[in-house]
């Protein structure tokens, strides 16, 4: 039986999730449109409204039920990925780096505002446990899809920035991992590997990054960072 509290957290995070993936992906297709591939755009896949970026399996059923399964200790989730024509890019191998980062980068800009507003209700004294919860799940679903994105191996958008860095000849041999690489990148996550090793130390640098960044507002409000 679903209890209160399970209903609550998945309320209150319900927001902040489907923003965080319905902008990432939206930034993909926004990014290819400037740098020449409208392919996303004329399919309306650069929008604000989560239904086209929303896939029943990836986005809520997986993510539900491996939440419900573990006791929140582990979630994970995908959107329907926006199309991108690299090859209609300005610069297909350059311009793949900057499509590719737009994700991450929407999503680090996204935690930045949640802990923004965390700072402004903490000021106001606001003690409404849901609005603080709903953005400390803002500021904590943004990081941990900026780490995981950007792990360095294809499909994830870390790997397809690596491939438009890489020389031509070590990026064409990199890309074909991209075939196997979400059943490697699955095998590393259930061993710990890519939580351990690499999404903790992005994640924490990430926040000490955004306290940084934040501290003008803490000096404006007279608050110490969180």
């Amino acid at each position: 039986m679903i209890s209160n509290e399970l209903i609550q957290t998945i309320a209150s995070h319900a927001l902040p999730v489907l923003l965080a993936i319905t902008m990432h992906e939206a930034a993909h297709g926004f990014v290819a449109k400037l740098l020449g591939d409208n392919t996303a755009w004329s399919l309306g896949r650069v929008t604000l409204n989560p239904l086209p970026h929303i896939d029943p399996i990836g986005t809520i059923l997986m993510p539900l039920v491996l939440y419900i399964a573990t006791s929140g200790q582990f979630l994970f989730g995908y959107a329907k990925p926006v199309p991108v024509d690299f090859s209609r890019l300005n610069h297909p191998k350059r311009d793949m780096v900057w499509v590719a980062f737009a994700g991450p980068a929407s999503n680090f800009l996204q935690a930045l505002v949640w802990a923004a507003a965390l700072y402004i209700m903490s000021n106001l004294g606001t003690e409404e446990r849901f609005f603080i919860d709903m953005a400390q799940a803002g500021v904590l679903a943004n990081l941990v899809m900026f780490a995981f994105n950007l792990f360095p191996l294809p499909p994830l958008d870390g790997g397809r920035v690596l491939v438009g860095l890489l020389p031509w000849r070590m990026a064409v041999g990199f890309s074909q991992v991209e075939r196997y690489g979400f059943f490697i990148v699955m095998a590393l996550v259930l061993l710990g590997v890519v939580n351990t090793l690499w999404m903790m130390p992005i994640m924490a640098a990430s926040m000490q990054a955004i306290q940084w960044t934040l501290q003008p507002l803490a000096a404006l409000l007279q608050l110490s960072p969180p």
